[in-house]
């Protein structure tokens, strides 16, 4: 027999994905100091533990809870969505924010917030872009979690959201996975065509992009260049939240740029705190009942997905 449900069922209820640190912690921090219950979820238990120690020691809130996740794993994915609906037999907000950056990185001596000064935005992804490399194996690891990770989760979670009176789910996005970054005309109107797509041509499009980056024709066909893997999966988690939304319309799907943030993601490099880049988020997931879905934001704003 399931376990009685703790909690009230106005008590709004949020899953956060990769909330151990940077804008997933700080997202964590701000929907709890906004009284919703929150559930950080982290690959490695001791450091998800620890993360909650510090939001309930520094911070004084309560109502965060660690409940470990690996988003590329179906286990791990089961076993939250048994605790959430034995424990409150709903989910509210759910934050896909675990990613990854699907490149390796290259060693770095220099990492002090100096060597940014003076450096623009465009200037400080360059220097990111000059020390790292593209590689098959972090291609893939990147498109299984930036864009199957997501997606599963969210599959997995989606009766606990409709169980909800107002779910709503935000997708931590990048400009990166805008559709103006595609050569390729065909593909970017292809991509921007919600009427049209499916998540299985979603898969086929992503098939074609791992062939052609194994045999070194990326440019060659149009894809995104430098952090393609980056840029194609979170352009395909853009369009699958477009199609998500039209699919369920009682929900809000929005996906949300954080900005340019400093995160160990970034190296660092970034423009914004994770402060900044999680109040970006934030907005996305507190929006008022009944406001848009199926749109991207950027800094917080409603911005166009090319």
């Amino acid at each position: 027999m399931a376990a009685a449900i703790s909690s009230p069922p106005s008590e709004r209820v949020a899953v956060v994905t990769g909330g151990n640190k940077g804008i997933g912690l700080e997202v964590c921090r701000q929907l709890a100091s906004n009284g919703v219950t929150v559930i950080l979820t982290a690959r490695d238990e001791a450091r998800g533990a620890a993360a909650v120690e510090q939001l309930t020691a520094a911070a004084g809130l309560s109502d965060v809870i660690f409940h470990q996740l690996e988003v590329t794993d179906a286990r791990s994915i089961a076993r939250l969505t048994g605790f959430l609906k034995e424990r409150f037999g709903k989910l509210d907000i759910l934050v896909n924010n675990a990613a990854i950056g699907g490149v390796q990185r290259l060693p770095v001596q220099d990492l002090s917030a100096e060597k940014f000064s003076g450096m623009d935005a465009r200037q400080r992804a360059e220097w990111m872009w000059k020390n790292c490399r593209e590689t098959c194996d972090a291609a893939k690891a990147g498109i299984q979690t930036n864009y199957y990770g997501t997606k599963n989760v969210t599959e997995a979670l989606l009766p606990l959201l409709q169980a909800s009176s107002d779910g709503r789910i935000v997708n931590v996005s990048s400009d990166f996975g805008l559709l103006s970054h595609f050569i390729n005309e065909e593909l970017k109107q292809e991509l921007n065509d919600v009427e049209k797509l499916t998540e299985e041509r979603l898969d086929e499009v992503l098939a074609m992009f791992l062939n052609d980056f194994e045999a070194g024709e990326v440019e060659a066909r149009g894809w995104p260049s430098a952090f393609a893997a980056y840029k194609v999966a979170k352009a395909a988690m853009n369009a699958y939240s477009r199609v998500l939304a039209r699919r369920h319309p009682a929900l809000r799907v929005n996906c949300a740029h954080p900005g340019y943030v400093k995160t160990d993601m970034t190296r660092h490099s970034g423009l914004l705190t994770p402060e900044e880049g999680a109040s970006n988020v934030v907005k996305v997931a507190l929006l008022p009942e009944g406001g848009p879905t199926g749109a991207f934001f950027a800094l917080g704003q409603e911005a166009p997905f090319v």
